[in-house]
């Protein structure tokens, strides 16, 4: 369940307890990362003093001896003094000579350390650091290790050797502290979590104590009944006002309920009157274009006079059923014609339809000559006209208007398009195309593809569409067989 889906005084709560569990989570990462920061610096000043010590000793050394010191000589002073050196500052120490080579050290701690020669990247690091100096961390899943690498200068400032210490850091004591304070933290927290939740909890009821009143009786509250007003003691501010804005509406609410009731009768018929009219509008235009193609282009003399005289009655016929079945829907207070499912041939009543039309740019496409189809004749004829009517509006500014029907099948469904090449839908307007009383055109209600729509979904298909700006629509109606 998402967060903002629960009541307000659960949120509260929640809210309340997981601060408490961030800030608590938060002291304690931060008290483990100081605890080893510390642990860090702890042993990196000890590897620093201990490296200074032993530097100061042999400087000490060095200076005993006297100079020039030779290569030879410099070897059997560290082979002898490098145990006592190591002794006393409890270290584990090695010498290397420039090139590389061991040249003196100590008994061996760890198995990481034990090298005869150092490797030229580290000499390569040791020559070209300011200090000459250079410090390596080893880690892995038993011990963490500092290897300190340096040069020794005789007493004329020459380097003569490298040293190398190999510092292990021991954080055992460190962390069995750590752990102590976490486990005393812990308590604390614990504690500190508890209140937290009784806190939170009291608080959340309060807080929310007055907005469920009100929320119980916006809940009851009811237009067609007389609703009571809310009374709290001693709301807070904000709480106040609310109340005062909800009895506000109270008031407006009684006075406007009896001019509701005058005009919703009012706008009912009003709304009925604009169907029948839109309705009632859809055969007509056709009928007029088909009586008008008629006019101009019927002769008597031709042979097939009475063939193309029978088509005109005809579709003149299926319009005026058109009419008639409006008509006589409406007149049971509006309600849209009931279909009634007949045994046809798709293929032949939208070509059919579309023989009222007289644009030349109308193109009827169909792989078959047969396909059958259980629908409304009526309401299949209405559809077709719809969306034609629809294609050829938005292709009144096209160069070159195209309009395509199709008639197709799959195993279950039959498949009409309409297409055409006009201006397209523009986005903004795509989720209303089938809302009722939305329209782009100039005249017309917008109640024809809500209608549409609705005549499909009866017989359980779907309309949809697909269409891109300024190449054109095309409306897609399936319908199961």
């Amino acid at each position: 369940m998402q967060f903002k889906r629960f009541s307000l005084r659960t949120r509260i709560f929640l809210a309340m307890t997981l601060l408490v569990i961030m800030a608590s989570a938060f002291i304690a990462l931060v008290t483990v990362y100081q605890y080893r920061e510390q642990s860090n610096d702890y042993h990196t000043k000890r590897l620093e003093r201990k490296e200074q010590a032993v530097i100061k000793e042999i400087d000490y050394l060095f200076k005993d001896l006297g100079h020039p010191l030779s290569r030879e000589r410099i070897d059997t002073v560290l082979k002898k003094r490098v145990s006592q050196i190591a002794d006393i500052h409890s270290l584990t120490i090695r010498f290397y000579d420039l090139e590389g080579k061991l040249m003196a050290q100590t008994a061996q701690k760890s198995l990481h350390f034990r090298h005869n020669k150092l490797a030229k990247k580290t000499l390569d690091e040791v020559a070209q650091s300011k200090t000459h100096r250079i410090l390596h961390f080893i880690k892995n899943d038993t011990t963490n290790v500092q290897a300190l690498f340096r040069y020794v200068f005789d007493v004329d400032k020459h380097p003569v050797a490298i040293l190398h210490i190999p510092y292990f850091n021991n954080n055992t004591d460190s962390e069995n502290e750590l752990e102590e304070f976490l486990t005393r933290l812990l308590g604390i927290y614990i504690f500190l979590f508890i209140i937290a939740i009784s806190v939170a909890y009291f608080i959340s009821n309060y807080i929310t104590r007055s907005l469920k009143t009100i929320s119980d009786k916006i809940r009851l509250t009811d237009i067609n009944k007389r609703n009571k007003k809310i009374a709290l003691k001693n709301p807070s501010k904000e709480i106040y006002a609310l109340v005062s804005a909800y009895n506000a509406m109270i008031d407006e609410l009684e006075e406007s309920a009896v001019k509701l009731a005058q005009s919703e009768r009012e706008a009912a018929w009003r709304e009925m009157a604009k169907q029948v009219a839109h309705e009632i509008k859809n055969p007509l235009t056709p009928m007029r274009l088909t009586v008008q193609s008629f006019q101009q282009r019927f002769n008597p003399t031709q042979g097939d006079y009475k063939q193309k005289l029978d088509e005109f009655c005809s579709s003149l016929i299926e319009q005026i059923d058109t009419m008639t079945a409006v008509a006589t829907a409406f007149s049971s207070f509006a309600k849209m014609p009931v279909g009634k499912s007949e045994s046809l041939n798709a293929v032949a009543v939208v070509k059919s339809a579309l023989e009222i039309f007289t644009e030349e740019y109308i193109y009827f496409k169909t792989s078959r000559k047969h396909i059958s189809l259980h629908f409304d004749k009526t309401q299949l004829i209405r559809i077709i006209n719809n969306l034609v009517k629809n294609a050829i509006q938005a292709t009144l500014n096209s160069d070159k208007p195209h309009i395509e029907v199709s008639v197709s099948q799959t195993h279950k469904y039959v498949i009409i398009k309409v297409a055409d090449n006009g201006k397209g839908i523009i986005t903004e307007n795509k989720a209303k195309v089938f809302e009722p009383k939305f329209t782009t055109k100039s005249s017309g209600m917008g109640l024809g593809l809500p209608i549409v729509k609705k005549i499909i979904e009866t017989y359980k298909g779907v309309i949809n569409f697909e269409t891109k700006e300024g190449e054109g629509t095309t409306f897609t109606v399936t319908i199961p067989k």
